[in-house]
């Protein structure tokens, strides 16, 4: 019986839409434009969609929303956004959304959250693979691009969600309590939409609000060091560093050409658990820095849910990356030619070219 207004018609903002609906609230979806395909669906499911993204849109409605559910695509200084604020309407995103709704099914999901300027998608994908391989139901979800309210209304329900959330979901977001959570890494990016450097460290910092058992950060990157120390976690909730060097007590890492363990075993102090070597790595692709990055960060995520270094072993030598990440596309005359077009912000062209030797960059786009 409440009432509320969803902010965007995109995939996530349809699976908002449809779950409201289900649920039984009087919902309706606005926005600048939207999919033909997805506007019928709305009306299919008894909704509509307003092709506005005024504030005089609210006027609209033909009642006054409890609460807004606000996609990424609206930035905190949109007028609508502003308008929202201003009437003390509750901004939600669909990923609070999805946190109150975690008991739809009677199996509970834990959940393990991700983010990072680069680097985000990969180590949810290989986190999501190593629960797998442990035979564990586990799907990737968030702005991976799969909704997340589609996941948590899957019928079987799931072990694990693991949630990539970018600077936009966590700027709005309220409060959750996953199980483990990894702040990747930081550069500039989405200024823009953030207005500056600091705000959008405070909302990548979000992240770690709430962790139950582990708190990953990255050893060569001291901002995301600087999130965990300020971090508010549940009590006995430990900070544990991935780096590309030998870890310390509490980290996962390499020794030379092995990725250890020495944050998840009794004694750490003296011994560490391999995990993998290198060389099976490279049977994921070009083992860039960011790529053994990506391995070590999801390992402690891993880990911290409890799985066994061998069932990571296992996963990372069946994982493959999803499109456009550094990816062989083919060999011409002895010239590799590669695919890395989801690198879209400097940070990550850089981790990408510096896995080769020789190479001509042929790059295009916005000038980031």
């Amino acid at each position: 019986n409440l009432k509320a207004v969803v902010l965007g018609l995109g995939k996530s903002g349809f699976s908002t839409l449809d779950t409201l609906v289900e649920l039984g609230v009087e919902a309706v979806a606005v926005g600048a434009s939207a999919d033909e395909r997805l506007i019928d669906l709305a009306e299919v499911i008894g909704s509509r969609f307003i092709a506005s993204d005024s504030p005089e849109v609210l006027d609209e409605l033909g009642y006054a929303p409890d609460f807004a559910v606000v996609s990424p695509g609206f930035a905190p200084n949109h007028p609508l956004v502003m308008k929202l604020q201003e009437r003390n309407i509750e901004l939600l995103t669909d990923i609070d959304l999805a946190y109150r709704l975690r008991d739809k099914t009677e199996k509970v999901a834990s959940w393990i959250v991700v983010t990072g300027t680069n680097g985000k998608t990969t180590t949810c994908e290989l986190t999501a693979a190593m629960l797998s391989f442990d035979g564990l139901r586990a799907v990737t979800c968030g702005n991976i691009g799969n909704p997340i309210l589609d996941a948590i209304r899957d019928p079987e329900g799931y072990d694990f969600l693991v949630v990539e959330l970018s600077s936009f979901q966590l700027h709005y977001l309220g409060e959750i309590s996953p199980l483990a959570s990894a702040f990747l890494n930081l550069a500039e990016d989405h200024l823009d939409w953030h207005g500056d450097m600091q705000s959008y460290f405070a909302a990548k910092s979000k992240i770690y609000q709430g962790t139950q058992i582990a708190i990953v950060f990255n050893e060569q990157d001291p901002k995301t060091l600087e999130a965990a120390q300020q971090a508010d976690v549940v009590e006995g909730c430990r900070a544990i560093a991935f780096s590309l060097f030998t870890p310390q007590k509490s980290a996962v890492g390499y020794v030379e050409d092995i990725l250890v363990d020495r944050a998840f075993l009794e004694n750490r102090a003296e011994q560490a658990l391999e995990v993998a070597t290198e060389a099976e790595l490279s049977q994921i692709g070009p083992v860039s820095d960011q790529l053994r990055a990506n391995v070590a960060a999801a390992t402690a995520l891993a880990r911290a849910a409890s799985v066994p270094p061998q069932s990571i072993r296992r996963a990372l030598s069946g994982f493959r990356l999803s499109p456009h990440r550094n990816h062989p596309v083919a060999e011409v005359l002895g010239v590799l030619y590669v695919n890395d077009s989801k690198a879209t912000n400097a940070h990550a062209a850089d981790s990408s070219l510096s896995a080769y030797d020789s190479v001509v960059w042929i790059v295009g786009g916005l000038f980031k």
